[in-house]
């Protein structure tokens, strides 16, 4: 579905985000011409991007994730320390900040083949579908094409700076959000076993224990988010609108399983939280208290 660009703001407030198959109240806009805006803080699946009528959005790719490349709280910084463990990211020495600085520059590696790939103009494909991590920062969930056709979030999986990880769904050439989830995860297969990228740097030997310790954190972790601690008793969010962050201060919900939640947006009734793969009954009963529906802005 291809729409002038001017008319894009037109179709934002009614755009939802879905795993299946789009409808017509979600389908996807396809605005062409798009050009990257530099930003200091944007990095390989997230950057700001110009339309050709001058709107400007900050964009989330579908699927991917890079590196973290800006760590500016403890959530990002929590967020590098799991993408390392995943990559299996060989320690520089016993220096963890130094560490830590290496995993940024390859970050930066993913940041600069972004601006490389955009460097002429795109197309972004996207329903305006609320892609925030932060509260505080909005942004929309997309995919990008850039001006060969190519799909940035599989050329970075390709290339081996991204892992497939984050939301997924339909994409702009019909295929499934769980297909596109598929495809990206043997993307992935095929950058490790060529030591491609982040995963040129694996300690394969290590990656197992590696994982496992950030299996065992993120379940002691997952009930407190930005060291919080658990929500109040009063803590209530709205499914439909809530950010990931704000997801993962529910009891028992890590990052993989926000993303899930948001995945299946929107929801009519709490209960239809029953749907998202990881919410059983019990695990139902223990968040429906801090759930609850909004009637849509008139």
């Amino acid at each position: 579905m291809k729409i002038p660009a001017i008319l894009c703001h037109a179709v934002a407030c009614a755009a939802v985000l879905v795993t299946a198959a789009a409808t017509a109240a979600d389908a996807l806009v396809a605005v062409e011409g798009c050009s990257l805006v530099p930003a200091e803080w944007s990095d390989g699946d997230s950057f700001r991007v110009r339309t050709p009528a001058g709107e400007e959005h900050t964009v989330r790719l579908y699927g991917a994730d890079c590196l973290e490349h800006h760590v500016t709280d403890e959530t990002d910084a929590r967020r590098l320390r799991s993408q390392r463990r995943y990559f299996g990211i060989a320690e520089a020495g016993s220096d963890t900040a130094a560490s830590i600085e290496f995993a940024k520059r390859l970050a930066a590696e993913a940041t600069a083949e972004t601006r490389r790939l955009l460097a002429e103009p795109f197309t972004l494909h996207t329903s305006f579908a609320d892609g925030r991590g932060d509260a505080r920062f909005k942004r929309i969930y997309g995919f990008v094409t850039d001006a060969k056709g190519r799909d940035l979030a599989e050329q970075l999986v390709v290339k081996g700076m991204a892992r497939a990880f984050g939301v997924a769904r339909s994409t702009p050439k019909g295929d499934s959000g769980e297909e596109y989830r598929e495809r990206l995860a043997d993307l992935e297969l095929q950058a490790a076993s060529r030591r491609l990228g982040i995963w040129a740097h694996t300690d394969w030997d290590k990656l197992p224990a590696e994982r496992r310790i950030e299996r065992m954190e993120e379940r002691e972790l997952r009930d407190a988010i930005d060291g919080t601690g658990p929500p109040p008793t009063d803590f209530v969010l709205d499914p439909n609108t809530a950010s990931r962050n704000d997801l993962m201060r529910l009891p028992g919900v890590g990052e993989a399983l926000a993303n899930r939640i948001m995945e299946r947006r929107p929801y009519k009734r709490v209960v239809d939280l029953l749907e998202v793969d990881g919410i059983g009954p019990a695990k139902f009963r223990e968040l429906k208290g801090m759930l609850r529906i909004e009637p849509p802005a008139p």
